[in-house]
């Protein structure tokens, strides 16, 4: 039988359904235009021409102040000041103002690199970056340095939406979860369609320590680019689809030259530090990357008439200090949130005669200093390795004393992770086989097999080199303290620990003997090498030469129309 309730909510249902029907020719007709109306107003936007505008910070590294910065030009190296949120703040409202459309995207590491940053796990970084109202974001390979839930956390923190392709949440013995963000985004404007697809690099277990990304699975964008292409293309009917990548130059160059990768406009790339100012046009499509540090912004100003895109212009701006002040709302806000740890991170904790930099693929007088405290920490190990780093903007402003003074907010600049010095033992053979690893890590002439960093650094071992040589064969000469390496000696090696890798490993070298882990860490060692012996001059020691390259080789990219400046 039915219920008292039910016949009543049925009789009310067909009162409103005979209602409806009783509607006066006038109310129809006054639906019947409005329905007409909205179809004009979509098809008249979508006949119009209107401009967009897509604005690129990536690798931020969260260097929130204007700072020293590195420009190659004629032929030298030129420092000036760039950067800081609140300058950026004051470029993007004059782009706001400028342009109807404008859409604001940064594309990962965007919280890793700082004192602040580590004293807070990130923290600090959301509010600036919500203030400055981006509209969509994506995970870069350092996003993970806290551990998947924080980096869950922070980037949930953001008011904009995330997006990533190839992140999925690892359910255990390589099965494959959900994936963690959604692959992609739509910018609708007027009724245009804009699809952004986002992809991370695949190697971050690999090239982090193992334990940061840990239930975490990354897949390469091939496997599934095709298909999200289709799905913005076809179903829904985006006039220009753009990758959103942080994979690295190279990767994101490869990538475009596959054929998945058909129906891609502009891949907006990161991780590389790489500074492109005019597009990379691949088979399939543009390659672009917008520095680091905040130094610049992207800028890709794009034409649609009739729904069609039928011109693009890309720029790469200079957040230039002198020309973009400080944007007063933002500089107070980054006070508050800094105050608490100023102390720290403006105290001095040594000098330097000669400026600090991280530019060159080689050798860098950064990566010099910290061998250099390395060496002086442990001096009777035959070789001292430090990874090959891209991150940290240079410093070369000089105080009263005359000197360039390194703060211990620099120090974790340089080296945001404090890890253990760890030490051990390997033969020549796993030393030279090892070597031709990291040097096809950095060289290979298969763009998908370049790694994101530079060639490793060391102290004690004098190496020279074809970058351009085959696969395995680019050593042409390896001695340490002096004499050619021999296959079956034992020398003693030491670096940091990586969080994560096994006892036998160092600095990516495997089945590593009597390795063991020291009494010091990397932030220690700095400041106390740099109380005893400040000031200091890390000249570049040229331990790495490469004999087809000069030792100013500001890139890894090459074959394509780029060039580093």
């Amino acid at each position: 039988m039915m219920s008292r309730d039910r016949r009543h909510f049925i009789k009310k249902l067909s009162l409103i359904g005979a209602g409806a029907g009783l509607l006066p020719v006038t109310g129809i007709s006054a639906i019947n235009e409005e329905k007409e109306e909205t179809k004009n107003s979509v098809e008249k936007s979508r006949k119009s021409t209107i401009k967009l505008n897509i604005l690129q910070t990536t690798d931020v590294h969260c260097q929130i102040h204007a700072h020293d910065e590195l420009f190659w030009e004629n032929g030298q190296a030129v420092f000036r000041k760039t950067g800081g949120y609140a300058q950026l703040a004051s470029f993007l409202k004059k782009e706001r103002k400028n342009h109807e459309h404008t859409f604001l995207i940064d594309t990962g590491d965007m919280f890793q690199g700082s004192q602040l940053s580590v004293n807070t796990s990130g923290k600090a970084l959301s509010p600036v970056l919500n203030a400055l109202k981006y509209d969509l974001y994506l995970p870069g390979n350092w996003e993970v340095i806290y551990g998947k839930k924080t980096m869950q956390k922070l980037l949930g923190g953001l008011y904009a939406p995330k997006v990533c392709a190839n992140m999925y949440h690892d359910l255990g013995d390589g099965k494959r979860g959900e994936h963690i963000f959604p692959p992609y985004y739509i910018w609708n404007i007027d009724g245009v369609k804009i699809g952004f697809l986002g992809y991370t690099d695949h190697l971050v277990p690999i090239r982090q320590s193992p334990n940061y990304s840990k239930g975490i699975l990354y897949t390469k964008p091939e496997e599934n680019i095709a298909h999200f292409i289709d799905v913005l293309s076809n179903q829904e009917e985006c006039a220009v689809v753009i990758v959103i990548a942080h994979m690295g130059l190279s990767q994101q160059i490869h990538l475009a030259n596959l054929e998945v990768c058909k129906g891609v406009r502009y891949i907006l790339g990161g991780d590389t530090h790489e500074r492109v100012r005019k597009p990379i046009v691949c088979k399939y499509a543009k390659v672009v990357e917008p520095g680091a540090f905040g130094s610049f912004c992207g800028k890709l100003e794009l034409t649609l008439t009739d729904g069609r895109l039928v011109k693009d212009e890309y720029t790469l701006v200079e957040i230039a200090e002198s020309k973009y002040k400080a944007d007063k709302e933002i500089l107070s806000l980054i006070a508050g949130i800094e105050k608490p740890y100023l102390h720290n991170i403006n105290k001095i904790v040594g000098y330097s005669t000669i400026p600090l930099y991280r530019y060159f693929v080689i050798e860098n007088t950064i990566d010099t200093m910290i061998l250099n405290a390395l060496r002086w920490r442990m001096p009777d190990i035959d070789i001292v390795l430090s990874n090959g780093f891209r991150f940290c903007p240079p410093r070369t402003t000089r105080d009263h004393t005359g000197n360039i003074p390194i703060t211990e907010g620099f120090i974790f600049d340089m080296l945001p992770v404090d890890s253990t010095i760890r030490t051990g033992k390997i033969t020549g053979k796993q030393l030279m086989n090892w070597l031709e690893i990291e040097l096809n890590n950095v060289f290979a002439k298969d763009a998908s097999q370049r790694f994101g960093g530079w060639v490793t650094k060391f102290n004690g071992m004098e190496v020279r080199f074809k970058a351009y040589g085959d696969e395995g064969k680019r050593l042409e000469s390896m001695t340490v303290a002096g004499k050619a390496v021999i296959p079956e000696k034992i020398y003693s090696i030491c670096a940091c620990e990586r969080d994560g890798d096994p006892e036998d490993m160092i600095c990516r070298i495997k089945n590593v003997k009597d390795t063991r882990n020291t009494k010091y860490n990397l932030h220690e060692m700095m400041e106390e090498y740099l109380q005893i012996n400040s000031p200091v001059t890390p000249t570049v020691q040229k331990s790495s030469v490469a004999i087809d390259e000069p030792d100013t080789l500001l890139s890894q990219v090459y074959g394509v129309d780029y060039q580093f400046h």
